[in-house]
């Protein structure tokens, strides 16, 4: 890869990565409209690592609580209270995505990135944050989080394997649907990312250097791209947070709706190929 590419696709990986929009989908279309090739599933994978790293900073506080609460837990019953029950929350939520993203590994890294699937997906569910917005009631709060909505939101985060989905979009709006408050939905979204986005960008390291399909990156470029999603990450979870405090999930799909028909009209004219 171009030092190039790796700047520009880092700079889409930071700023889509938490917003609905699907990272994934804005990387596969930029890659093959400016560079004329996919970067890949693994570089993706592995880019991605320095978004976590925001996560882990943003809500280090939370993470630390959950992670001290889980373990004192294990050992002591009586300490078992809301952390202690969050962290089986966070684990049982990464199941389905850990299962069907190891199985369906293959699939994900090249069928499912055809750019058609991506721009009906980008349009199509863009509809079901309209339909969550309008049927949630929005009363649930942080503390009244439970294992129901964990396995639900899990599901829901299996797919933005999907490029065109996006993984905040699939939970929160799973979230919504389950009455949860739109700011407690988002907020989980990010905690229950954590495990499975990490694994898969550590899993994926090999393949970025060496990739099957796809570009092969350089350590430091790696480095440097996981940098600048680290800071672009960071900035992105502080407005996302503050945005749905007082506005629908729904104006993203005010900007989704637009950019597939106009992927779909680039691929019609041949302007973009879909593989």
């Amino acid at each position: 890869m171009s030092w190039l590419q790796v700047v520009v696709l880092s700079i889409v990986q930071g700023l889509t990565e938490f917003l609905p929009v699907s990272s994934s989908g804005h990387l596969r279309i930029v890659s093959e409209l400016f560079f004329g090739a996919d970067a890949g599933a693994s570089f993706t994978a592995v880019v991605q690592l320095g978004t976590e790293a925001a996560v882990l900073v943003y809500f280090a506080k939370d993470i630390w609580q959950i992670l001290t609460g889980w373990f004192q837990g294990l050992f002591n019953k009586d300490l078992r209270g809301f952390h202690y029950r969050m962290g089986w929350m966070v684990i049982v939520g990464t199941i389905p995505v850990a299962v069907i993203g190891f199985f369906g590994r293959d699939l994900i890294r090249e069928g499912l990135r055809n750019l058609w699937i991506t721009a009906t997906v980008l349009v199509l569910f863009s509809f079901v944050f309209i339909l969550a917005e309008k049927m949630g009631k929005k009363q649930r709060n942080y503390d009244e989080l439970t294992m129901k909505d964990a396995i639900v939101m899990g599901l829901a985060q299996c797919l933005a394997l999907i490029p065109g989905v996006s993984r905040s979009g699939g939970t929160v709006a799973a979230g919504l649907f389950m009455n949860l408050d739109r700011q407690v939905a988002t907020r989980f979204s990010f905690l229950l990312a954590i495990p499975a986005v990490l694994a898969s960008g550590l899993f994926s390291l090999p393949d970025a250097f060496a990739p099957q399909s796809g570009q092969a990156a350089s350590a430091l470029q790696l480095g440097i791209g996981s940098l600048i999603t680290f800071v672009l990450g960071y900035i992105s979870i502080a407005w996302l947070l503050k945005f749905v405090a007082s506005h629908s999930f729904a104006w993203f799909a005010v900007y989704r709706i637009p950019v597939g028909l106009l992927v779909m009209a680039l691929l019609a004219f041949g302007v973009l190929q879909p593989m």
